[in-house]
């Protein structure tokens, strides 16, 4: 599919007409989640909340999470399997998925396949959705979801909790700006082209900068309605360092105020870099590293 329930057929959305967009071959429309695997749930959450996130649902079948603010959905995956997995036994938290908005799943998936997309096989429960997804940055996988408009896979996947407002509202006007990914030295033609062949993403001229972070290449995804565009920073390590591998690293949230942010999440509990070659300022700010790895950055988006 296109995140087909196993069996049902009348149960399946009908499939939107196809796209032909070249500047946005599989339809991007934004990013819908992004995951976090982890055998520490309850100590991730507590940071998820000094963020401003709120616990809405719960998987049906696994131990998953739904966290929310506003229009950002992150999913904290603490199921012994894919934790495991995902974090290769660490205790660190690490980023294990983001999940891409499209026009077309099924058609998306099959494009980026034909391109050189490597699949991910999915094996879903009966009555749990089939969203394809391909391996991305060291092990973590790509999805492709086209319910999220009237219906989402939320709805299916995943049990409100009582008594909780599932539209939390966003602290300090935070929405999702992009997602940091590290790789390895000399590796950075390597992933331009990756993104672009495969879903239309770009970079952008070296002199447009965001936040206080201005390290690697910035690309920017394309997406069917402006609003939902977000961006991409790829970094190589520095010469000196020990660390190689290669990961989604960070999220970045944009906000309309950085400052005014900044004193809304502390006064959350959430502690901020303050040094010399770090600080919070009007473009951005970064938050200290939470279990040995969360980190989130705030990048100014007069548009949040």
């Amino acid at each position: 599919m296109s995140d087909l329930l196993l069996h049902p057929e009348h149960a399946r959305e009908p499939l939107q007409d196809s796209f032909s967009d070249a500047a946005n071959p599989v339809g991007l429309d934004g990013v819908e989640f992004i995951e976090f695997a982890t055998a520490q749930p309850q100590a991730l959450g507590h940071v998820l909340e000094m963020m401003g996130f709120r616990p809405v649902a719960r998987h049906r079948s696994r131990e998953v999470l739904l966290y929310r603010q506003g229009g950002i959905n992150l999913v904290v995956n603490a199921h012994p399997g894919d934790a495991s997995g995902a974090t290769r036994g660490s205790e660190v938290p690490a980023i294990s998925a983001m999940a891409l908005r499209v026009r077309d799943a099924r058609a998306a998936h099959r494009y980026v396949l034909e391109r050189g997309g490597w699949e991910v096989p999915t094996h879903p429960q009966a009555m749990e959705l089939n969203i394809p997804a391909i391996h991305g940055v060291g092990g973590s996988r790509i999805y492709f979801v086209d319910r999220y408009r009237e219906f989402s896979i939320y709805d299916v996947d995943f049990v409100p909790i009582p008594g909780v407002d599932q539209r939390p509202p966003a602290v300090a006007g935070i929405s999702f700006f992009g997602i940091v990914q590290y790789i390895g030295a000399g590796r950075t033609y390597d992933w331009l082209e990756f993104y672009q062949a495969l879903f239309g993403i770009t970079a952008i001229p070296d002199e447009q900068r965001f936040g206080i972070m201005p390290a690697g290449k910035l690309l920017r995804a394309p997406a069917l309605q402006p609003d939902n565009r977000f961006m991409l920073q790829v970094i190589e390590p520095e010469a000196d360092s020990l660390d190689t591998s290669e990961r989604l690293q960070r999220i970045g949230l944009g906000v309309p105020d950085v400052l005014a942010a900044v004193l809304a999440l502390r006064a959350l509990g959430i502690e901020f870099v303050e040094t010399e070659a770090a600080h919070s300022e009007r473009r951005g700010a970064l938050t200290k590293s939470y279990l040995g790895g969360v980190v989130f950055e705030l990048v100014h988006n007069a548009s949040s």
